[in-house]
């Protein structure tokens, strides 16, 4: 790239020397919110027609309508059954991601400790949860406490990976500078190392958010009486299909409410990555 890019030229109708434009153009965010959500409700109006040209059954798919009409009369239903649901999946993530970073912590102060268990929880991660949730339930009932570790189970290893990466990706010539000016040990932990791993940590956060709320729900299906995942299980049962996809969607919600807490909390403090972004 040369710092004076030659510009490309050609000819009009009467010989003049214009110059060409290549086709590139800013997107108006307005433009494209709006774009977005025409696409979302054309969607949703294909889904409908769909339903009623090939008249298919409501319990086997219900269109859009039934689905907002059950949005409205079992709102209470769902929101007595939103909350377990939230309490399981925000304490698991809670849990997961302090032991995620504590372990990650002492990783990266001891090289032979991640040599030795770090494949021990890639090889815990690779066993499906839906195989590891009645294990935890036979282990510790049918209460909050199953359904709260495989939460925190399947937001421990996105977390543990980021930050053994984020805290490695300090930069050499910070540290060493940190050594010569006498700095301790928990110095370059907290000024250098931490401050590296942030985005990092935002990042896994990101996945974890989203990911707490999917063990919860599948460790519910196990064995509980409240929450979206017995919620679910009773309406695929008694095909109450509206209900089913209502559910599907405060389910939703729950998950991207938590992911846009994340980005919220992260656009306030990682702000030199938001500085530095195109």
């Amino acid at each position: 790239m040369t710092a004076n890019p030659k510009r490309l030229t050609g000819l009009d109708t009467s010989g003049k020397e214009v110059p060409l434009s290549l086709g590139i153009k800013k997107t108006n965010p307005v433009v494209a919110a709006l774009t977005s959500v025409a696409g979302a409700v054309g969607l949703v109006v294909l889904w409908q027609l769909v339903v009623w040209v090939f008249d298919i059954p409501l319990y086997v798919v219900p269109g859009p309508a039934d689905v907002a009409a059950s949005l409205v009369n079992d709102f209470d239903l769902l929101l007595r059954n939103v909350w377990p649901t939230a309490l399981e999946s925000g304490a698991g993530f809670l849990i997961g991601n302090v032991v995620a970073i504590l372990l990650a912590i002492v990783f990266v102060h001891n090289a032979t400790l991640e040599r030795s268990l770090f494949p021990v929880a890639v090889v815990i991660r690779t066993v499906p949860i839906v195989a590891i949730a009645p294990v935890l339930v036979l282990m510790l009932g049918n209460g909050y406490a199953p359904k709260i570790a495989i939460a925190a189970l399947i937001s421990f290893f996105p977390t543990l990976v980021n930050m053994v990466r984020g805290f490695h990706s300090a930069d050499p010539q910070a540290i060493e500078l940190f050594r010569v000016l006498s700095a301790s040990q928990w110095e370059i932990f907290w000024k250098v190392r931490a401050y590296s791993s942030l985005p990092f940590l935002f990042s896994s956060l990101k996945i974890a958010a989203t990911s707490s709320v999917i063990g919860a729900i599948v460790a519910e299906w196990i064995g509980a009486n409240q929450g979206l995942g017995a919620l679910i299980i009773d309406a695929t049962f008694n095909f109450r299909t509206p209900l089913l996809y209502s559910t599907m969607v405060f389910a939703s919600l729950l998950a991207l409410g938590f992911f846009f807490l994340i980005g919220l909390i992260e656009r306030r403090v990682v702000t030199w990555e938001v500085e530095s972004s195109p």
